[in-house]
């Protein structure tokens, strides 16, 4: 089969395309017949190796693809061959609250991720794909629209007629975007470019701010909310923004630490948090049973992920620079 491996960090070119065996499932496992795979900033960052934690040689990258299961190992009831399916982001991370155990597993990170043709998980950390979305659609579900879902929904306890500041439009904002107004939120977005935010108005976006026009674009939420400030940000820019983020939510808010675009993660300052009691947490992914009950509200409303561009498998190298161009809107794809 056809497959990547990311054989050095440091470049990009570190992706290389292999040949390998295919794998069998063992028991507990399943076969799945990779479709698509959708990229996150954490793939780029663990090519470039500026993404912290131990990983296996010759690592096959990327957490995030959709498929059909192709056989089942021993034991194996949870799918059946054809059921159409995406991997979970943690394969051990079921229900409940995160504990190292849980979390050690990361696909494309600690263990092999799903950017070949087949790939054998466990059978446990598979979840079925809403019946309305292709296979490119759910490729982009595992881990930037489980994340948003976690922030808002788990974390956030998100209740109609709040708002939410989502930072850019990438895949996490997007989903918030979506899954926000869902649930009948109120929803601001940020950018640095106009045609984006005007993108992200016909996606029902409440209110916009250019952080280039407005460096201090706090000023513009509290403007935007009478001066009280949003009940949650998602802060995926990390440290640079992080004082913002903290200005511009209400006392009692609640802010989720999701990304590190701006160099590094937000390292929370308590001069800062403690005077506003603002709920401050590190959000990372989430469990398959936050990725079913967001699936359920998904065909609900019959959500369309936004997918900005999709590449063919041989170019999964070019799919990694635009990503680091930083061009897109919404997820950006790869068929397999």
């Amino acid at each position: 089969m056809r497959a990547y491996e990311l054989q050095k960090t440091g470049s990009i070119d570190g992706w290389v395309q292999v040949e390998r065996p295919e794998p069998k499932p063992g028991p507990g496992q399943a076969l799945v017949r990779i479709r698509a795979v959708s990229l996150n900033y954490r793939d780029l960052f663990i090519a470039l190796g500026r993404y912290p934690g131990a990983r296996p040689d010759a690592l096959i990258p990327a957490s995030d693809g959709a498929g059909e299961v192709v056989a089942v190992g021993p034991g194996v009831t949870r799918v059946t061959p054809g059921d159409r399916v995406a991997p979970t982001f943690f394969q051990t991370w079921t229900d409940g609250p995160a504990t190292p155990e849980k979390t050690q597993n990361a696909l494309g990170g600690s263990v092999n991720g799903v950017l070949a043709e087949y790939v054998v998980v466990d059978a446990e950390g598979l979840v079925l794909l809403p019946d309305h979305l292709s296979f490119e659609d759910g490729a982009t579900l595992p881990c930037a629209a489980v994340t948003a879902w976690n922030a808002l929904v788990v974390e956030g306890r998100l209740q109609p007629g709040q708002t939410v500041l989502a930072q850019g439009t990438g895949g996490v904002s997007i989903f918030a975007l979506q899954l926000a107004k869902a649930l009948g939120a109120r929803v601001i977005i940020t950018s640095s470019q106009d045609a984006k935010l005007e993108h992200a108005r016909r996606l029902g976006a409440d209110g916009t701010i250019n952080y280039r026009t407005h460096p201090n674009w706090e000023e513009q939420v509290l403007a935007l909310t009478g001066g009280q400030g949003v009940d949650h940000v998602l802060e995926v820019a990390g440290e640079e923004t992080f004082p913002h983020s903290v200005r511009a939510t209400r006392p009692g808010g609640h802010i989720s630490l999701i990304g590190m675009l701006s160099g590094g993660f937000a390292k929370p300052d308590p001069a800062l948090v403690e005077p506003k009691k603002l709920d401050v947490q590190r959000t990372y992914v989430g469990s398959r049973a936050m990725f079913e009950d967001m699936n359920r509200l998904i065909t609900q409303h019959r959500l369309e992920p936004v997918i900005d561009r999709s590449f063919p498998f041989e170019q999964a190298r070019e799919a990694l620079r635009y990503m680091e161009s930083g061009a897109h809107f919404g997820k950006i794809v790869i068929a397999v």
